[in-house]
């Protein structure tokens, strides 16, 4: 007998509607999740409460922050040390903390959406965000976790990736770009959703929002772009050098609506640069080889991306995607070429004395074999140093997806964000989140 299969959302409305939610709740939690972003993963954090007292919580045990009041957390030999100007506490068996307004300190967040005027909820390493810190305690780690309503989320994130002085129409893409990819990492079995750097999307806080991000999001809240039933894989980058990538060319599955399309960046600063990389650099760099002597670009994707490159050093080669080569070389794209720099060598080593010059009679004549040696001189041994690397490249980032500079270029021309959305992610819809 088959399974009956409800949608996710319809279940979650309906254990809240037998916990007692009224509708209009269960449709603002629908529309705008919590998401769990990795803030940041150290051994020692430094918290505040910046406005309101919170409260600090570990199973059953409670401690109050008044506003302002700094508070340590650090690992010490595989426990937890708090300390507060109150005084120091050990707790070696806490493995979970959170810290919240005192009304939520009894259980899980209420899903609340603060107002633009509002400030930080909570501080952590003197920057404040929204919504409430999860600190997981690890054996070597602290792991800060912000739990945060994801309305709440984008303003930052969309200033946090985006000049907030460009056009709306460019802030308003990406709004939707950062709202779709964050609702597409969603994982809960695993201990976070995002990070809050370039791995996922740049996060830093409430300092980076904006009232120009902040209508961005408000202007288009809840809108997602969907293929097909599901969410897309929104990725973007600063700036495809020309044009954009077919997500198959740089990654293992090619998604119909990542494909490669023309960008217009070329105002960008980083449409075409050049970056010249020193025998040290090199040496670092291909360290297993013995440094650099040349490189061979084996294969390119169509739009030009290095595919696959062979990297011959004194003691070997290497063979490297282009993703390896750019990590190694920090590299602003793959979409680059490389000339070999020789270097100048000089007469004399400056550690060598200069010898004396020889008698008439022992100097050659104008006729004379320029490589023959006059009778008793020899030869100095000349050291010749290693070449330099000239990487001569176009844009920055993977390439796939929208081109942030390519959304400001189209921006200026006029065109709206849906427009500028369906050019870079061809056959997708822009739908409200939570629509069949």
């Amino acid at each position: 007998m088959p399974v009956a299969r409800f949608p996710l959302v319809s279940l979650l409305a309906s254990a809240l509607v037998l916990a007692g939610a009224a509708p209009g709740q269960l449709r603002a939690q629908q529309a705008n999740p919590l998401v769990r972003v990795l803030l940041l993963e150290t051994d020692k954090l430094t918290l505040a409460a910046p406005q309101q007292p919170l409260v600090l919580r570990a199973g059953s045990q409670r401690w109050s922050l008044a506003p302002l009041e700094p508070v340590v957390l650090q690992l010490a030999d595989g426990s937890l040390v708090l300390e507060r100007a109150a005084g120091v506490e050990r707790l070696p068996a806490v493995r979970e903390l959170w810290l919240e307004p005192a009304a939520q300190s009894a259980g899980p967040p209420l899903d609340l959406q603060p107002s633009p005027q509002e400030g930080a909820d909570f501080q952590l390493q003197q920057r404040g965000y929204r919504g409430r810190l999860q600190v997981l305690v690890g054996s070597s780690a602290l792991q800060a976790v912000n739990h945060v309503p994801l309305e709440a989320y984008l303003p930052s994130v969309v200033a946090s990736e985006m000049p907030a002085s460009w056009p709306q129409a460019a802030l308003r893409a990406q709004a939707v770009a950062a709202r779709t990819y964050a609702l597409r990492q969603r994982k809960p079995a695993a201990a976070f959703d995002l990070s809050a750097t370039v791995s996922s999307q740049v996060y830093k806080g409430v300092e980076a929002e904006t009232p120009s991000t902040r209508q961005a999001v408000i202007s288009t809240r809840g809108q997602v772009l969907m293929f097909g039933l599901g969410l897309a894989n929104t990725v973007f980058h600063s700036s495809a050098g020309g044009r954009t990538e077919n997500s198959g060319d740089l990654w293992s599955q090619q998604l119909p609506y990542l494909v490669s399309v023309p960008d217009f960046d070329q105002h960008s600063p980083v449409h075409a640069w050049q970056l010249r990389l020193e025998p040290e650099q090199l040496q670092k760099a291909f360290g297993e080889i013995g440094g650099f002597q040349r490189i061979d670009v084996l294969a390119t994707t169509g739009s030009g991306r290095v595919r696959q490159a062979r990297v011959t050093g004194p003691s070997g080669t290497l063979v490297l995607t282009g993703a390896q080569l750019r990590s190694r070389l920090d590299l602003k794209s793959t979409l680059v070429r490389f000339e070999v720099v020789a270097p100048e060598l000089a007469s004399l080593p400056p550690s060598l004395p200069a010898l004396p010059p020889l008698p008439p009679q022992l100097l050659p004549s104008k006729s004379s074999d320029p490589e023959a040696q006059a009778p008793g001189q020899v030869p100095l041994p000349v050291q010749v140093p290693p070449p330099s690397l000239l990487a001569i490249g176009r844009g920055y980032g993977h390439g796939v997806g929208m081109s942030q500079w390519g959304a400001h270029g189209l921006a200026q021309r006029g065109q709206s964000y849906d427009q500028i959305l369906r050019h870079y992610y061809r056959g997708t819809e822009l739908r409200p989140y939570g629509t069949p």
